[in-house]
């Protein structure tokens, strides 16, 4: 069996685009008819530039080659042009190959993607959701990002639906940070964890997430403020270069630190647990390098205690990629989710990933789980030149 085609996927996420302006996805075609699907993230690039690169790389590196050789397909385009460090771009288009791969070993073996892990060691996940505006646009209406009352008022929407764990960022983020919090943003910060913590009570926890934008000095400070309210984790309080600061801010506070979106490799999150920098690890599966680069992770993780909550701003075929590799992992802690799986990000996949009552169940059919809807996908195309993700360019917020 031989990878013989390559289709890549750009799909417009219409309003209310929750997990981004559009998905990135890549379509194999084995020689004897077994087809995979994967998914790219890159923030970095447009979407015309992610898919000239994913053509060339699948022309040099895996036109040609078996499935199943993932090892040695990875080590083959970590290693191209000699750089053989850690790039995010490079690894998202690994990870993209590398996700289709699994899908297609699991259809031609008739077994889920995670029964070639381990086996499945979780029946159910527990996963979590971002607050998103109630009926708009996730980049228009942004009360619920910013105004605590509105963001109780949603908190108490998802706890009908019986999540567990819900996840704000009162902080704008930019191109500018690291920065020293005001004191308007630490008292807006304190305010969100004050009014959810009143209407969640014990039933759900706080995910406090923030995206690098904090110096050390000033994400102590903030630390310190929110941690009468238990939250579950503090997420990434400093930039993502420099774990040795990161490590500071985890010897200061009581809080949980969790990282790991924007890191590449499981050379990166080495470091992060060397240096106890955080003992909660958001890997990105289609950015990090793939489901058995997340998987090695998760193994290092393992030998320190550290858990995995596998991030996603992404599309449905990560999704389903973060579900397997979480059903094999037994220090997984939680899982993102896109709200329930519903909408068109839903229907983007023909067989529906499965959320009930706070969990995901890891479907039982071979390989992801799920198929796209090629016809949909099509019909969509991103024909915009924004990023997935655009933080503040001002340096004053």
């Amino acid at each position: 069996m031989k990878i013989q085609d390559l289709e890549v996927f750009i799909v417009g996420n219409p309003p209310p685009t929750f997990g981004g302006r559009y998905f990135i996805f890549v379509k194999l075609t084995t020689d004897n008819g077994i087809t995979g699907i994967g998914e790219v993230y890159d923030a970095a690039f447009s979407a015309k530039a992610m898919k000239v690169m994913i053509e060339d790389v699948f022309e040099t590196h895996i036109q040609g080659t078996d499935p199943f050789h993932l090892e040695k397909m990875f080590k083959n385009v970590y290693g191209r042009g000699y750089s053989q460090r850690p790039n995010p771009t490079l690894t998202a288009v690994i990870a993209g190959f590398e996700i289709a791969m699994w899908d297609i070993n699991g259809k031609a073996l008739n077994k889920p993607v995670y029964e070639l892990l381990g086996g499945k060691v979780h029946e159910k996940l527990r996963s979590y959701t971002y607050l998103y505006p109630k009926g708009g646009d996730a980049y228009v209406d942004t009360d619920v990002y910013y105004n605590p009352d509105v963001a109780a008022e949603r908190a108490v929407d998802y706890l009908k639906l019986g999540f567990t764990a819900l996840k704000f960022d009162p902080v704008p983020f930019g191109t500018f940070d690291p920065r020293q919090p005001s004191l308007e943003m630490m008292e807006r910060s304190e305010q969100f964890c004050k009014k959810l913590r009143e209407v969640c009570g014990t039933k759900a926890d706080l995910l406090f997430g923030t995206h690098g934008q904090f110096t050390t000095s000033g994400a102590i400070r903030l630390a310190r403020r929110l941690e009468a309210y238990d939250p579950l984790w503090f997420e990434e309080p400093t930039p993502p270069e420099m774990p040795e600061e990161m490590a500071l801010v985890a010897r200061q506070t009581t809080i949980p630190i969790a990282t790991g979106e924007r890191l590449s490799t499981k050379y990166e999150f080495k470091r992060v647990l060397e240096l106890r920098a955080a003992h909660i690890l958001q890997m990105a599966i289609s950015r990090v390098g793939g489901i058995m680069e997340t998987k090695k992770i998760a193994a290092m993780a393992e030998t320190y205690y550290a858990q995995i909550a596998p991030h996603l701003y992404c599309g449905p075929v990560e999704a389903a990629a973060n579900i397997q590799l979480a059903a094999s992992v037994p220090n997984f802690l939680v899982l993102e989710s896109i709200e329930t799986f519903g909408g068109f990000y839903g229907a983007l996949v023909k067989n529906k990933i499965k959320w009930e009552a706070g969990y995901v169940i890891p479907s039982n059919e071979p390989g992801l789980g799920i198929e796209l809807d090629e016809e949909l996908a099509r019909a969509h195309p991103y024909t915009g030149k924004a990023l997935h993700l655009v933080p503040v360019y001002d340096p004053i917020i």
